[in-house]
C-alpha cells in the first residue's frame, strides 16, 4: 500500500509546491494548530533528539526550531520527492537529517508523525487498522521518552467524510496505546480540527 501512498503525495507536492495544501493539509494556520498539539509530547527545556515519520517537506522542522533550542532531528518519508524537497530547505541546518523510508534508521527520544494515516484508498478498516498498529509499535520500539501522533476523526460529519480517507475511533486508538504501551497517555481531541492527537509517555 506504500507506493500507492507515495505517489498521491509526491503528486500533491508537485501540484502546490512546499505548502500545507503540498502535503494534502487545508492551510498555514491548521497545521501549525496540529504541530502544537503534536509537540506537546516534548518536556519543556530539554535537549532530545527526535524522529518525524512521514515528514513531508520537513515543515514540522521550522516550528522544532522556534520553540526548542538544543534538538537533533531525523525527518523520513516514503516519498522521494518530499525528501529532495526537505534537503532543498533545510539541506544546510545543523542538526537535521532527511532520509527516504518508512520507519527511523536510528531510535530517538521521541517520534512524531503526522497525517501519515489519513489516506488509505480502497484498503479496509481492517487492513489499515492493523498498518496503523504496526506503525505504533515500530514508534514505540524506536522512541525513549514518548512518541505522538494524529488520526482523522469518525466524530467527523458523515456528509463530509470521504471513501478514500480513514476516520479512526480515538476511543479504540487510545485504549490500544494505554494497553501495549504506556500507562502515561493523553487523547486531545478539544483543538478545532476534523481530528485528534495522541501523546504516549514513557514512564521514566
Amino acid at each position: 500500500m506504500l507506493p500507492e501512498v507515495a505517489d498521491y503525495y509526491s503528486a500533491k507536492l508537485q501540484e502546490h509546491g512546499q505548502t500545507p495544501l503540498g502535503v494534502d493539509w487545508n492551510g498555514t494556520e491548521s497545521q501549525m494548530v496540529r504541530f502544537t498539539q503534536l509537540l506537546r509530547v516534548i518536556d519543556d527545556n530539554e535537549t532530545f533528539s527526535m524522529n518525524d515519520i512521514g515528514c513531508g517537506y520537513g515543515a514540522l522542522l521550522e516550528t522544532l526550531a522556534e520553540r526548542h533550542k538544543t534538538f537533533t532531528y531525523h525527518g523520513n518519508d516514503i516519498s522521494p520527492n518530499m525528501v529532495a524537497a526537505a534537503k532543498q530547505r533545510f539541506g544546510n541546518h545543523a542538526n537535521a537529517q532527511f532520509s527516504v523510508s518508512n520507519q527511523p534508521h536510528s531510535p530517538a527520544d521521541y517520534s512524531v508523525a503526522s497525517g501519515i494515516f489519513n489516506v488509505r484508498f480502497a484498503n479496509s478498516d481492517k487492513e489499515w487498522t492493523q498498518y496503523i498498529h504496526q506503525t505504533l509499535t515500530m514508534m514505540n520500539e524506536t522512541s525513549s521518552r514518548g512518541f505522538s501522533f494524529n488520526c482523522l476523526t469518525s466524530y467527523s460529519d458523515s456528509e463530509k467524510m470521504r471513501q478514500d480517507l480513514f476516520y479512526a475511533n480515538p476511543c479504540q486508538l487510545f485504549d490500544y496505546c494505554k494497553r501495549n504501551f504506556s500507562k502515561q497517555v493523553a487523547l486531545l481531541h478539544d483543538y478545532g480540527l476534523y481530528e485528534f492527537t495522541i501523546l504516549v509517555r514513557k514512564e521514566t
